[in-house]
């Protein structure tokens, strides 16, 4: 796996240094958090009267959505779903993530943008200094405080060339603040090296099992643990995988017990579900 990028590696040489961005502490959305969070940094003085007041009437006036021209962000997720919004790369240019990702910041969120590239990260960059981009999931990320987990998510790659898929669950479930523990190459065609980490499995509060080829993983990590796994298929194998079809089948089909599945190659969704499960007390 490679180190994520920070931009200090990644800036394109003779160009000026990104600019320093604005971070109001003010939670997106009018809730009760928020709404502390306004008035805490009035009375620590991080905001004026004015300030919190102009603050508080856009929310209002704005729906809790910023309209981009080309997208409309929606800054209330964080109230009303417990993690902002997060951004699809795929198919934006690298400006677009770069507007939407500083419209996110702004507003004091984490940033997560999946299926990006190092074209968009060197945008982001120049209006989010302290962004990271992790290469091996296809992730740009920001972190802000968020509530942390309960316990350990487990994501189990089957095999080695199904770890980009495992580490967008990996860096995903880490932003939305849960502790990961990785357990890559236990496939089924050695079964011996998923049973040698029986601990590892019965510690965590969830498991995310990552499997393409006939996507077996899922039913034997399923019948190993007593815990929810969310199985990811994904589009690794021959002919007549049909780019994951047939482990998708096969985890559907799944005789094992609390086997939950996403869509292929979908490690992000399967992060979500994982850290919903993982932040319930």
């Amino acid at each position: 796996m490679k180190p994520p990028v920070s931009p200090a590696s990644s800036r394109v040489p003779g160009l000026p240094g990104p600019p320093e961005l604005p971070r109001p502490p003010a939670a997106a959305g009018l809730s009760d958090d928020s709404l502390r969070a306004l008035f805490e940094a009035v009375r620590t003085g991080q905001l004026t009267a004015d300030a919190a007041a102009a603050q508080a009437r856009q929310f209002l006036e704005s729906g809790w959505t910023e309209d981009l021209g080309f997208a409309r962000v929606d800054h209330d997720r964080a109230a009303r779903q417990g993690f902002p919004e997060v951004v699809f790369g795929h198919g934006k240019t690298p400006d677009q993530v770069a507007r939407i990702a500083r419209a996110i910041v702004e507003r004091g969120h984490t940033l997560l943008v999946t299926r990006t590239d190092r074209d968009a990260f060197a945008e982001v960059a120049k209006v989010v200094p302290d962004a990271l981009f992790h290469e091996d999931a296809r992730i740009i990320e920001r972190r802000a405080a968020v509530v942390p987990g309960q316990g350990v998510i487990l994501i189990a790659a089957a095999g080695t060339s199904d770890i980009p898929v495992a580490e967008e669950a990996a860096i995903s479930a880490e932003v939305m603040g849960n502790t990961v523990d990785r357990l890559y190459d236990v496939g089924v065609a050695g079964l011996h090296r998923l049973l040698a980490a029986g601990g590892r499995l019965s510690a965590a509060r969830v498991v995310i099992a990552v499997a393409g080829m006939e996507g077996a993983l899922a039913s034997v990590v399923g019948g190993l643990v007593r815990v929810p796994v969310v199985a990811v298929p994904t589009s690794v194998g021959y002919g007549a995988s049909f780019g994951g079809v047939t482990a998708l089948l096969a985890m559907l089909n799944s005789c094992a017990t609390g086997v939950a599945v996403v869509n292929i190659d979908n490690g992000f969704g399967a992060a979500a579900v994982a850290s919903a499960i993982n932040h319930l007390l």
